[in-house]
């Protein structure tokens, strides 16, 4: 990492890294025999990973484990650092580890590992414990709870605690919610010896894919690549109106396309940010509101996205690569806003600019040319060189590649060797003078290349994410190995001191990784608890009909609701176990009552509603982590952080009933470039007009009226359907007898909506409308079979005779023995293109009338007032 000229003043950089330590890491550290052992669990937890996402397993045919054998060990290393990590109490010792402790690691390891260590027993008598299963099942559910406390505090063990009672007391439940109760031994069993609860989908992500990419991310901050992305904001955005906060936003983003936590996110980028956005202006709560609001959406930032979105290939049951093409826009605009709200704030404030070196704009204008063409340049010979290595050497292109690989990075690190490291300066001191961007950018081009190898395995060659993961965080332990020795090298410096702080560096980077992984380990696992208490009691079909009685049937009702439980369920919670929780709980009761209420919403979009609501708990007030973490730098009042961050993080909230109702800024249904463009830019004027009705500021201070008119222009742009739909109905519904020729005549990863009626597992008569994608041409059934749907024709009618276990079709609640009585045509209506004209004419008529006001005012102030 790049060298901080002392500490930033005003801020207490050790409590930072406490707080830091405590939510993510654990706050102990020990020393001596006690820190070695800490240490090499921690590596040898990473390692084990290393070897579990390689191929390596399969190649030596040794060490081949299965899905459920992973987990154990991985829940075992999770628990058993979690004891040693995490004091019990406030009052507990941070520099040693307590007897007690020890002992609840060593049964904490054992009981998380029963499963991997008794597999073959265990598989032998399915649904038969012995007393041996239960009492390691009871120690164990009690241990993880205790564990979660330490590592995630009360907030998570509150919501087990709940389900858990829930689980046993269901027969004195509300007849809403009403079961029959479950005894001891079946909860246990469920819980703790099947992959039902604790080690079921989610702690099996944890397993195969999360842990990888933050031990990747661990790494590349390890290796300096987190300043290096700051120092590559403040070049770029530091010398304009608000530039510390815009420098803020867009180093939030960077960080957020590989970092799993918003709390860490706002301290290693807050800690320079936000006493420069206080020095040039900004009060103290605004500033810590900016990073929080900021840091919480590198959550939603693809292709990472706090590991939710790999979660969210296991729950919606599409590719990866679709996952991030849905997630990517809203990302993207989220961030454009508050970049604009930023700008909105440094021009009501008259903030003041960071001084630069004096260039000439032509100068400028020429430096800024050739690094967007250079820029472009750079990836059109990578990729083309990639596809020409794969096309002359075939099967032995993957050794080449490598070979390629390594000596680029030969090749960027001997280029940076011949600048100086970078130095940021104090953001208190009486001048900072900005870095050039290339002069940044020079100096750590090698770390772009273990993020092109993740981007490239994942989105062109489509590999598994944790294979992906794989290459990706080999090529960075790489780096984090070599990089300091090859400087030394090429500078003709000591050579073995540099091996042996590379080395430290390495080994430290592994263990730093395994211990940033405790937490979503932990948290993975009691979410599981959540999950099989839904499966074990039937609690996911009553909670439909619950929020269903709550709202009378209204959608908006209930997806405000929705988004409200979502938003308290998330509170206190990691991003993974909150978008476990949200997806389990809240998810199907949104695709089922859309369904029922004839709204075909598509299961992403479902998803991504319930994962926004989740991840903005992180700065709405009481409980907002990344606002109390901006609130320790600013040495402001949390809660007044958190509500102005709130504030900020408004045009986040609208956004997930943009995907609900209008699914085109996912990008669903969009399929051609000219498409995507008008899409893209009708929205992102939409949100930023958003943006400006909430700071109640456009050209100029806005009239309340102009903040209503641009409200209402807001939901033209983002909704002008509904305007057309006033005037004539979207769909055209036609007779089931045409069904399968519609599903032929669907172009290839189209989508189609159509109408099911039939009688659900409460024999109660339901009609859903659906929308489910369809993938390549092909015979109409068949093409069904691809999302788990088979279809049996009788005559005109057609009935659903199977859906696959946990494909696509089951997700949105098909069941065997409904009738598809229609399907639906888009209508013929109006041009979408007349309300959105009209919205944006109406949008110049306000700008017109702000200019003039502002010329007015600007006219006032010139001439002095009156005599």
């Amino acid at each position: 990492m790049s060298e901080v000229k002392g500490q930033p003043a005003g801020v207490d950089l050790e409590e930072l890294e406490q707080l830091v330590a405590e939510a993510d890491t654990g706050g102990r550290h020990p020393s001596g025999t006690v820190a070695r052992t800490l240490l090499w669990v921690a590596v040898a937890w990473s390692l084990f990973q290393l070897w579990y996402a390689s191929p390596l397993p399969f190649v030596f045919g040794f060490g081949i484990l299965n899905d459920t054998e992973a987990r154990a060990i991985h829940l075992g290393f999770a628990l058993f650092l979690t004891f040693l990590a995490y004091p019990a109490l406030r009052s507990s010792p941070r520099d040693r580890v307590p007897l007690l402790d020890w002992v609840l690691a060593a049964v904490g390891g054992f009981a998380g590992s029963y499963l991997f260590l008794f597999y073959v027993e265990l598989s032998g008598r399915p649904g038969q414990p012995t007393t041996l299963d239960l009492v390691t099942g009871t120690v164990g559910i009690l241990l993880l709870l205790e564990a979660t406390r330490r590592a995630l505090g009360l907030p998570m063990v509150v919501v087990a605690c709940v389900f858990i009672f829930y689980t046993f007391a269901g027969q004195y439940m509300p007849d809403v919610i009403q079961h029959r109760g479950a005894s001891l031994n079946k909860f246990l069993n469920h819980q703790w010896l099947t992959t039902e609860g604790v080690f079921g989908i989610a702690l099996g992500v944890s397993t195969s894919f999360v842990f990888l990419f933050v031990l990747f991310g661990t790494l590349l901050e390890k290796a300096g690549a987190g300043n290096w992305m700051m120092q590559i904001s403040i070049a770029l955005l530091g010398h304009l109106r608000g530039g510390p906060a815009k420098v803020a936003v867009v180093s939030s983003a960077l960080n957020g396309v590989v970092s799993g936590s918003s709390v860490s996110n706002v301290v290693s980028g807050g800690i320079f940010t936000i006493p420069l956005m206080k020095r040039t202006g900004l009060s103290g709560v605004k500033a810590g509101a900016i990073e929080a609001s900021a840091s919480i959406n590198g959550q939603i930032m693809p292709p990472v996205m706090g590991a939710a979105a790999f979660l969210m290939v296991e729950y919606v049951g599409i590719p990866y690569s679709e996952i991030v093409m849905h997630a990517l826009l809203p990302a993207v605009f989220s961030y454009l806003a508050l970049l604009y709200m930023v700008h909105l704030e440094a021009i009501k404030m008259d903030l003041k600019t960071i001084p630069q070196r004096p260039t000439l704009a032509r100068e400028r204008m020429l430096r800024m040319g050739l690094g967007l063409s250079g820029s472009i340049l750079a990836v059109c010979i990578v990729y083309y060189g990639i596809v020409a290595i794969q096309a002359v050497f075939g099967g032995t292109a993957p050794p080449m590649l490598a070979i390629a690989g390594v000596a680029l990075y030969v090749a960027s690190v001997w280029y940076s060797s011949r600048y100086p490291d970078l130095a940021l300066d104090d953001p208190n001191a009486p001048i900072l003078e900005l870095p050039r961007a290339w002069d940044v950018t020079r100096t750590g081009l090698d770390f772009l290349i273990p993020i092109a190898v993740l981007l490239w395995c994942l989105m062109v060659e489509q590999m598994s994410p944790g294979l992906s993961a794989f290459w990706a965080t080999l090529s960075i332990l790489g780096i984090v190995a070599t990089r300091k020795p090859l400087m030394a090298v090429f500078r003709n410096e000591n050579l073995a001191a540099s091996v042996r702080a590379a080395w430290d560096d390495l080994i430290d980077g592994l263990a730093l990784g395994a211990r940033n992984m405790i937490g979503i380990g932990i948290a993975t696992a009691t979410a599981g608890i959540v999950v099989g208490t839904i499966t074990l009691t039937g609690l996911g079909l009553m909670m439909t009909e619950l929020v269903e009685f709550i709202s009378g049937g209204n959608v908006i009702l209930m997806l405000i609701l929705i988004a409200a439980i979502s938003l308290v369920l998330g509170m206190g919670i990691p991003t993974t176990a909150n978008y476990i929780l949200v997806a389990t709980l809240m998810a199907p009761v949104v695709v089922d009552l859309g369904a029922q209420a004839g709204l075909p919403i598509p299961l992403i979009a479902v998803h991504l509603f319930v994962f926004y609501f989740g991840i903005m708990a992180d700065i709405t007030p009481p409980v907002g982590l990344a606002a109390f973490a901006a609130a320790a730098i600013s040495k402001e009042d949390p809660i007044a952080t958190g509500f102005q961050g709130a504030l900020y993080s408004l045009r986040t909230a609208i956004l997930p009933f943009v995907f609900i109702f209008n699914p085109a800024i996912l990008l669903i249904g969009v399929d051609t470039w000219p498409q995507t463009i008008w899409v893209a830019t009708v929205s992102l004027i939409a949100i930023l007009l958003f943006s400006a009705a909430t700071m109640n500021w456009f050209v100029t201070k806005s009239r309340l009226w102009e903040s209503a008119a641009l409200l209402l222009i807001c939901f033209t742009l983002f909704r002008p359907d509904w305007w057309l739909n006033q005037v004539s109905p979207p769909y055209e519904e036609l007779p089931a007898s045409e069904f399968l020729s519609a599903v032929a005549q669907t172009p290839a990863d189209g989508r189609i909506n159509f109408v099911v009626e039939g009688v659900d597992l409460m024999g109660e008569d339901v009609r859903k409308t659906v929308n489910v994608p369809l993938g390549e041409p092909g015979e109409p059934l068949e093409r069904l079979r691809g999302i788990g749907l088979t279809i049996t024709q009788a005559g005109d009618a057609l009935m659903i005779s199977n859906v696959d276990f946990g494909s696509y079709a089951k997700r949105i609640g098909l069941d065997v023995g409904y009738d598809v009585v229609a399907v639906l045509r888009k209508a013929d209506q109006p041009s979408s293109l007349i309300p959105i004209g009209l919205a944006l004419a109406a949008t110049a008529g306000v700008a017109g009338l702000q200019f003039a006001r502002a010329r007015k005012q600007a006219d006032r102030k010139e001439t002095g007032p009156a005599r």
